[in-house]
């Protein structure tokens, strides 16, 4: 039984992890491969490194400090952080499949880049404005990654397996980016970021339910069995009694 557990949970995270990563990475692919054709690779290449090294820098400064936060803190602030961004995501995924909000096009963003960057005209040497193009569309998207990294890592003490799943689906995304040589238009984003939705809204109230009413190993595995049907649609109760 308690194999089984941590192997489900395992799975959870991995799963919750990667998909928000690639998501997040396909959006900052698209401005990446805006800024190198447009204006030229290298300075493009230096912004997205950049990001990454501030990024990295991110999950090295504040993810062995949570670790010294008392258990029950930690649960609260953990759950609110997945509560907030699992409702952005799941409410905009929810409007754009009902029609009521465009849904996220690379293929528009991409022209949308391209046309912003043509019309600020060409820099002789180092392009200032490719590389800060490159670096804030890497490093906006990718901070979503590293908070889900630090949230979902640092509650279920696998801070590094999250980090390599997160390394794991930026690989593969920058593979199959430098592949096809374009944007990832037909990746099914908003698929994807429903399901990320859903299993953040789980895990965050399923956090908050821990850390305020402690921590019941029979009520533990009912809360987060009720989480996850609930927001996927389910009536029922997500707090343990």
């Amino acid at each position: 039984m308690f194999a089984a557990t941590v192997s489900s949970g395992v799975i959870v995270l991995v799963g919750a992890v990667f998909l928000a990563c690639a998501v997040e990475m396909v959006e900052a692919l698209t401005i990446v491969f805006a800024v190198g054709h447009t204006r030229g690779w290298r300075s493009a290449f230096e912004g997205v490194v950049a990001a990454i090294v501030a990024l990295v820098a991110l999950v090295a400064a504040f993810g062995p400090a949570l670790i010294h936060v008392p258990l029950s803190t930690l649960r609260l602030i953990v759950g609110g952080v997945l509560l907030i961004f699992g409702m952005q995501w799941l409410r905009k995924a929810v409007l754009r499949s009902s029609g009521l909000k465009a849904k996220h096009d690379e293929d528009a963003i991409y022209e949308e880049t391209v046309a912003e960057l043509r019309a600020s005209g060409q820099t002789v040497g180092r392009d200032r404005l490719a590389f800060v193009m490159a670096f804030k569309g890497v490093f906006l998207e990718g901070l979503e990654v590293v908070i889900t990294v630090l949230t979902l890592g640092t509650s279920a003490h696998r801070l590094g397996l999250a980090a390599t799943t997160a390394g794991i689906a930026l690989v593969l995304v920058a593979i199959t980016g430098a592949i096809v040589s374009k944007q990832l238009s037909s990746v099914p984003e908003n698929a994807m970021k429903m399901s990320v939705g859903i299993l953040l809204v789980s895990y965050g109230t399923f956090w908050v339910g821990e850390g305020t009413q402690g921590n019941v190993a029979g009520e533990r595995r009912l809360s987060s069995f009720l989480c996850s049907h609930v927001h996927a649609g389910d009536m029922g109760t997500c707090w343990p009694r």
